[in-house]
């Protein structure tokens, strides 16, 4: 009976051993599919229209308090990073009619020149400007020295909004495509300063453009959402003769909108 036993065992031990071994190879099982390391990319259905309806949620607004231009560009073109932004900007098309000074401390054009459309961005628009005597480095020497000489420009008058054709630099889209590398979008325009230059010029520049979905804010009923657009000038294009500045000049606006 023992020895029958110790047979039995053997034979046992023989079995599940085989299966074992059966079912750690999944011989006859297909492999899992191996784990995607592309971008997932995925577009909802916002859309978002511009409007100046104060308690109106289906019109958004510029939230130009929370919004902001920066630039940086490497110092020497070696160094760190020289970088500043520009404290007066706004969402309109500066038509040549519209480029003249504005006896305002408000945003002298309505900001409704734009529109977002997630999921379909042929649809999607927008023109913008800055004034570049508002540039803001945090050092008021050159802000109100150096760099109004360098942009060519005229410094601030008190009271007044300075649209004019010396004083602005403009940009308006041309196209707006989805970015196959990424979940945002690939924006198109025409980028519009004077700069060191006796004439505006015009250059046709690509960027990137990030869409920031609409949200409810916390403690709030009103939602906002947002947009970034990243890009780059050559100072040279525009006649900026400073040595202190790189040639390419990177760019980024933070525009945020809301329906209150």
């Amino acid at each position: 009976m023992k020895r029958f036993n110790k047979i039995m065992m053997i034979v046992l031990v023989l079995i599940s051993g085989y299966g074992l071994v059966a079912s750690c190879t999944h011989k006859n099982e297909p492999l899992p599919a191996a784990v995607s390391t592309g971008i997932k990319i995925s577009h909802g259905k916002h859309i978002h229209l511009p409007g100046v309806t104060v308690g109106d949620t289906t019109q958004w607004k510029f939230d130009k308090v929370h919004s902001a231009v920066n630039w940086s560009s490497p110092f020497l073109e070696v160094g760190a990073d020289l970088t500043g932004k520009f404290n007066q900007f706004g969402v309109a098309d500066l038509k040549d009619a519209l480029m003249q000074n504005y006896i305002t401390t408000k945003q002298p054009l309505p900001d409704t020149s734009w529109a977002f459309y997630e999921n379909e961005p042929a649809k999607t628009h927008f023109a913008g400007y800055i004034q570049t005597n508002q540039v803001n480095t945090g050092e008021p020497g050159r802000d109100g020295g150096c760099l109004i000489t360098t942009f060519g420009t005229t410094k601030i008058v008190t009271g007044t909004q300075n649209l004019t054709v010396s004083n602005v630099a403009h940009i308006k889209t041309t196209s707006v495509a989805f970015d196959s590398a990424s979940n945002g979008y690939i924006a198109t325009f025409d980028f519009t300063w004077q700069g060191g230059g006796a004439a505006p010029v015009t250059q046709s520049i690509t960027g990137k453009l990030t869409y920031i979905p609409e949200t409810l804010v916390p403690g709030a009923t009103n939602s906002e959402f947002g947009l970034k657009l990243e890009f780059q000038i050559n100072k040279a294009d525009f006649g900026i003769i400073n040595t202190e500045v790189a040639d390419k000049v990177s760019i980024v606006v933070n525009a945020n909108f809301n329906n209150k």
